[in-house]
């Protein structure tokens, strides 16, 4: 703690010296190290889109403590949950291309496992639209508490089966498909499954090739773990004091539930995507008639394809957040005005300065949230 206040100083020393923030500009580094300090937050990295561009990008505080390495606009941070949507977007694109359908039974798709529970399915069947809409029936929702670095990590399917070295119970339904909504990062892996099965290719691969490429998220990657060559680009874990955790960060191998690493540059980049697709300005991923699946509600929660929709104000607005060990996140999206952001932080204690910032920004930019309060969605867990 002590050392975090050394480096508190220094950096708000530095920050005092910029430029304030200027109308439509980057947010005022001393005010934003005030925030930082407040909520024991080392750093913070945000990107702001606007008329469906990228406004401005900014890293804020620290990467790692003990180091004292700054948060730049290239550092590395875990999505977690943010991961669902480019995963939902790769499932989307293999919808569009034909190799199965959004309302197929997943059983009918998955070739190296079955889901079990028939006496749930009698009615309706567990389609990849309820898995990405959480709507599927299945369990979970506590998330996934990750791997230490040096642990062995499972396989899918010994994720699926609450298998050894699995460290979560078995992913099974306990309910009927869209007779409730319960957010569930297993029925993102039975997704996962059933995509690389028809597809016959690694999840990674599938989303280098098919989102972050063409999207050119260069500083976005699937693999866990992270690779040695990217490892001094990596902000570290924190816990809600600040401090740094015990590993530098835990290893994800629920790839398409929490294993993302990626830049709020790189958000921003696909959330832009999304919007011009949603125009038909842009289909380098999806058509538009695909696209609008990612935003449509499938009728029971919160969720359509991937994405979390809410109208705030006036305004309709698409989301996702997460929430990994000693990493928190939000991204968030206007349905048809060109405008977002992206707010990455390297602790837990991220969410409250997550909302501050994301408030400042709305004000800032004149979104037309009016005076309804915000909904929360940075979480919940991966």
């Amino acid at each position: 703690m002590r050392k975090l206040g050394l480096i508190s100083l220094v950096v708000l020393f530095v920050a005092s010296s910029l430029p304030a923030q200027t109308a439509s500009g980057p947010l005022d580094p001393a005010m934003v190290q005030q925030l930082l300090t407040q909520f024991h937050v080392p750093g913070v990295s945000v990107a702001v889109i606007k008329d469906f561009k990228i406004e401005w990008v900014r890293g804020y505080g620290i990467a790692d403590v003990e180091t004292g390495a700054p948060v730049t606009t290239g550092t590395l941070f875990q999505a977690a949950s943010i991961s669902k949507t480019i995963a939902a977007m790769a499932s989307m694109k293999a919808i569009q291309d034909g190799r199965f359908k959004l309302d197929q039974d997943v059983n009918t798709i998955l070739k190296s496992w079955k889901l079990p529970g028939a006496e749930f399915t009698k009615d309706r069947p567990v389609t990849p639209r309820s898995l990405m809409s959480h709507t599927s029936g299945t369990g979970d929702g506590f998330g996934f508490p990750g791997y230490a670095i040096a642990s062995p990590l499972p396989t899918v399917v010994q994720i699926l089966d609450g298998i050894a070295p699995s460290n979560r119970p078995k992913v099974r339904l306990e309910r009927p498909p869209l007779t409730g909504f319960k957010y569930s990062g297993d029925a993102v892996m039975i997704e996962q499954l059933a995509l690389t099965d028809a597809v016959g290719k690694p999840f990674e691969q599938i989303a280098r090739e098919w989102i972050l490429n063409p999207l050119q998220m260069a500083n976005s990657t699937y693999q866990q773990p992270l690779p040695a060559s990217r490892e001094k680009q990596a902000a570290r874990a924190h816990d809600r004091n600040g401090a740094r955790m015990g590993d530098p960060w835990h290893v994800y191998p629920e790839l398409a539930a929490a294993g993302l690493w990626t830049t709020p540059t790189d958000l921003a980049k696909f959330l832009i995507e999304v919007q011009k697709s949603l125009l038909g300005q842009s289909n380098r991923i999806l058509s538009q008639t695909t696209m609008q699946e990612m935003i449509t509600p499938v009728g029971v929660g919160p969720y359509a394809v991937g994405f979390q929709i809410a109208k705030q104000g006036e305004g309709w607005y698409f989301s996702h957040g997460g929430s990994n060990w000693g990493f928190q996140c939000v991204m968030v999206a206007h349905r048809a005005k060109g405008y977002g952001v992206v707010i990455m932080t390297n602790s837990d204690g991220g969410p409250p300065l997550m909302q501050e910032l994301r408030t400042r920004i709305e004000q800032e930019y004149k979104w037309d949230t009016l005076d309804k309060p915000i909904p929360r969605t940075y979480g919940p867990p991966n």
